[in-house]
């Protein structure tokens, strides 16, 4: 990889490792020393490598500058040297006392302690999303902005007081005990599903599906099912979801980055790698008694990873929706069981149970709508396409609308 590229592609995978191993070392309430420290390191390379040459390995070279800055940090703050310096673990030299571990293993836990700190019930869930593409994900806080839909100061802000939460709960950095570990740990599916959502529903002005967002999420998530106390059956029916999901990311935007509905995509472009790992991963989540809503969502993924379009197929999906349903209501959910019950029951009945939703300002409402009045009545079905596009956020959405509109 050229030096222009490689630095940027190190910030985003290495960033993260640095910071969780400091943060760990050093304490949830030095969150901010770690990420300076971990910036500092990047910072250096931008300075020495274009006039020495890009190192002949530079993940050993970053690593190595780190542990040199964090001994140095240590050294001249007489309050790490005094407080944070002793509670690390103590070795025959100086040298060795202040050294950080940066191995793969301890980068791993340090990972997976990070993310259940930052899950923690005291934090807003919104701070949460952002603490974790910050902290574990190496995205810069323009970055977070933008898969938030709101500006740097907003971000900063909700990083901040975060932050000062996590000071003042003093939450330390580990694996919770385990017999807390179910509680917490579905805080943590909660965080990484709604960040995977971030990108796969991505309403950026500039991309319909953030893929990054979306890998992120399944790296962490694959994290857990390598971790023995975490390899739960819910765990492997998120990522069986996220695998399904990210099967048809080549399929569901155009060349010109605009959305592809579901029925209009190629299905020759859908990964057939990543649907048979779901397909794995949803086999090993069907051990044990508790049905969760990964579980009812990765099999509704599941079955639109068949193309065909069978009766037998959408009463499968709307067998799903309806327990769904039950299990964790949501009123996307209820409308997303309105598009199955159109296949198996017909237009007319599935508008009658759209209607009741009222979701008034989604234009998903009102684009569903629009599909299932098109073949009843297309004044109607026009309506609502207008409707849809006046609430669509990006312009992708508004283009999609548009042609929708023309159509009819």
């Amino acid at each position: 990889m050229e030096q222009p590229a490689l630095i940027p592609h190190l910030f985003r995978t290495e960033f993260r490792k640095i910071t969780a191993v400091l943060c760990k070392a050093f304490g949830i309430e030095n969150i901010a020393v770690a990420e300076d420290i971990a910036g500092e390191t990047f910072l250096s390379a931008l300075e020495v490598w274009p006039y020495k040459g890009i190192p002949e390995n530079p993940v050993a070279w970053l690593y190595l500058v780190a542990k040199n800055k964090t001994r140095n940090y240590l050294l001249r703050n007489q309050h790490f040297a005094e407080k944070i310096a002793p509670q690390m673990k103590a070795v025959a030299t100086e040298s060795e006392q202040l050294d950080i571990n940066l191995s793969e293993k301890n980068i791993t836990d340090s990972q997976l302690q990070m993310l259940f700190a930052i899950c923690h019930p005291a934090i807003p869930v919104e701070a949460q999303i952002g603490l974790a593409l910050r902290i574990l994900c190496g995205f810069g806080i323009p970055e977070i902005a933008n898969a938030f839909l709101t500006n740097k100061e907003v971000i900063n802000k909700r990083l901040f007081r975060a932050k000062e939460k996590l000071r003042e709960e003093k939450i330390p950095i580990e694996f919770p005990a385990p017999a807390e570990i179910n509680q917490r740990l579905d805080a943590v599916l909660t965080t990484l599903y709604l960040l995977f959502n971030e990108g796969y529903y991505s309403e950026s002005q500039d991309a319909v599906l953030r893929e990054d967002l979306c890998l992120e999420a399944m790296r962490l998530t694959y994290l857990l099912i390598e971790y023995e106390a975490t390899n739960q059956p819910e765990v492997n029916a998120l990522f069986a979801l996220m695998c399904f999901h990210a099967s048809r990311f080549e399929a569901r935007k155009s060349d010109n980055g605009e959305i592809i509905l579901y029925h209009d995509q190629d299905e020759t472009r859908w990964n057939q790698e990543l649907i048979g790992r779901g397909a794995w991963f949803l086999h090993q989540a069907s051990e044990g008694q508790r049905l969760s809503r990964y579980h009812l969502e990765a099999a509704i993924a599941y079955w639109s990873t068949q193309k065909n379009d069978t009766p037998e197929k959408w009463e499968q999906v709307l067998q799903l929706y309806n327990r769904l349903l039950q299990v964790a209501y949501s009123p996307i959910a209820a409308l997303n069981r309105t598009y199955a019950l159109a296949k198996v029951h017909g237009a007319a009945i599935a508008i009658t149970e759209a209607e009741k939703l009222k979701l008034e300002n989604n234009h998903f409402y009102f684009a569903l709508l629009g599909e299932l009045y098109s073949s009843i009545d297309p004044n109607k079905a026009r309506e609502h396409f207008q409707r849809a596009y006046q609430l669509a956020i990006t312009d992708t959405d508004k283009r999609t609308m548009q042609r929708k509109i023309d159509a009819l």
